[in-house]
């Protein structure tokens, strides 16, 4: 089949990709010439730089030119295609809406070139990106304003969780398809035959309503999880005495009722879609007079745990930051990616600069590049000359007064003895992901530990820390309650 794919961002290029290894004819199209540049040069690192994806890479390398091309210029690719997907960005409105300002350009534009086509087959447009619900129609009455014929509208959600976005469209657990006749399913079915009567994907064809819907409900009960253990689970262990929060998820979750998804703790969850898509349901059942009070509470549990770690310092540690130094290690939304949209980090790195440090030393595997074109411009904000970017863990904690684990990199498990042969105590380890396993270590040595679902651990033997506004009192080694990675 021949696809065009709109929007070659964290959707659309890993979909084009993997559908070209499926043998289809796939045309990738954005308006952005320098992105379309880097994607025609097969060049891992100019691919990355904006979509890094682990093996994403290697299928664009492979199919590049056979089954997958670029473009800057979709006016004479149109003809003979099969289905166009619309993977275009659509960021959230400062009410929480959805801007749409995107999108209504691209399908103005694509209905303006499908209304002249000569060739007249059957075309499927498929929205692929959350879109609020009722853009199926929106999209419809769009295509008939422009005079085209013989066509359909569809939504088509996409599910995937970065980091894994290949392996997430080489092998999905579900294939939702929303469309309104036999003909336009057959069309999509055909697209992913491979998918369809699959032993283990569950293969859903609905209204494109549903399907949408679908999408949003999906997201916001997920962040529903993560901010419920953020919420009760991780505040149970950080002020309750002897509780451990490893079994405490182990018990809870060993009825099967009851999912392990989420049962973690952390410093709150970011990236493109949780914050974004729970603000906009808010707002769209808003609209519909309805209320989204447990919806709301999700919401804000989520962005308040992502600094909650910064104000736990400065009252249970009695941490001054004022003129002090900081490491930030982690500044990606999650591990095995370079996307920081929506980071805790973000957050973090707010939090410590209006609390007045004078300075905090940056680290990522990936996100670097990323981190110094959102921060690097001191127009923006003059407290953003107070960052510097380091290219390693160890470089970015010397000289530090306290350190902050915002992401759960792999690498960051290991950091007990870099920190002790790095920087010497009274030193403040705040730990967002609970990434040190060997954290009595650090205390048996003087370090005070601040680990999210957890209690503060003060150093031993204790001191009159210089960087606390006042005294703390030690915990005995035998008091320390284990925390397993």
């Amino acid at each position: 089949m021949k696809i065009i794919v709109i929007g070659t961002g964290y959707v659309g290029l890993p979909h084009a990709a993997v559908l070209s290894e499926y043998g289809h004819e796939v045309h990738a199209y954005d308006i952005d010439a320098t992105r379309i540049a880097a994607y025609q040069s097969g060049d891992a690192d100019s691919i990355e730089r904006y979509v890094n994806e682990p093996g994403l890479a290697d299928i664009v390398a492979e199919n590049l030119g056979r089954y997958l091309f670029f473009t800057t210029d979709i006016n004479g690719i149109v003809e003979g295609t099969d289905v166009f997907f619309l993977c275009i960005n659509t960021p959230p409105n400062r009410d929480g809406s959805t801007d749409m300002s995107y999108y209504l350009d691209a399908i103005h534009h694509l209905g303006g070139l499908l209304g002249q086509r000569q060739n007249q087959q059957r075309v499927v447009l498929v929205n692929k990106s959350t879109v609020p619900i009722g853009t199926a129609r929106l999209l419809e009455s769009v295509m008939r304003e422009h005079g085209v014929e013989n066509f359909g509208v569809a939504s088509n959600p996409e599910f995937l969780a970065q980091g894994n976005a290949v392996e997430g469209s080489r092998r999905p657990d579900r294939i939702v398809i929303g469309a309104d006749t036999a003909e336009d399913m057959q069309i999509l079915r055909r697209l992913y035959s491979q998918f369809v009567n699959h032993v283990r994907i569950r293969y859903l064809e609905t209204t494109p309503e549903t399907a949408e819907a679908i999408k949003y409900v999906s997201n916001t009960l997920l962040l529903t999880y993560i901010s419920f253990w953020n919420g009760v689970g991780a505040r149970l262990a950080e002020a309750m005495p002897n509780i451990r929060m490893e079994d405490l998820k182990v018990g809870v979750t060993a009825d099967a009722r009851i999912s392990t998804w989420g049962s973690y703790v952390s410093n709150g969850a970011g990236g493109s879609c949780f914050g974004k898509d729970i603000q906009s349901l808010i707002y769209q059942l808003n609209r519909a007079g309805r209320k989204t009070d447990i919806l709301q509470a999700v919401y804000n549990i989520n962005e308040y745990q992502k600094t909650y770690l910064i104000d736990r310092a400065i009252h249970e540690a009695h941490f001054n930051f004022n003129q002090k130094t900081v490491a930030v290690l982690g500044l990606s939304f999650k591990k095995r990616t370079n996307d920081m949209r929506d980071s805790a980090a973000l957050g973090v790195v707010g939090a410590l600069l209006s609390r007045g440090v004078r300075a905090i030393r940056a680290y990522d595997p990936l996100a670097m590049d990323e981190a110094r074109r959102s921060w690097f411009n001191p127009d923006k904000n003059h407290l953003f000359e107070r960052i510097s970017y380091h290219e390693t863990a160890v470089e970015a904690i010397d000289g530090t007064d306290a350190l902050y684990i915002s992401t759960d990199w792999e690498e960051f498990r290991g950091l007990a003895r870099t920190i002790q042969a790095t920087a010497r105590p009274p030193y403040l380890v705040m730990d967002g992901r609970r990434m040190l396993p060997d954290f009595d270590m650090l205390v048996s040595a003087g370090y005070d530990y601040l680990p999210v679902g957890g209690p503060l651990l003060h150093g031993w033997p204790a001191s009159d820390a210089p960087y606390r506004e006042n005294g703390s009192t030690a915990a005995p080694i035998a008091e320390l309650r284990h925390v397993p990675a």
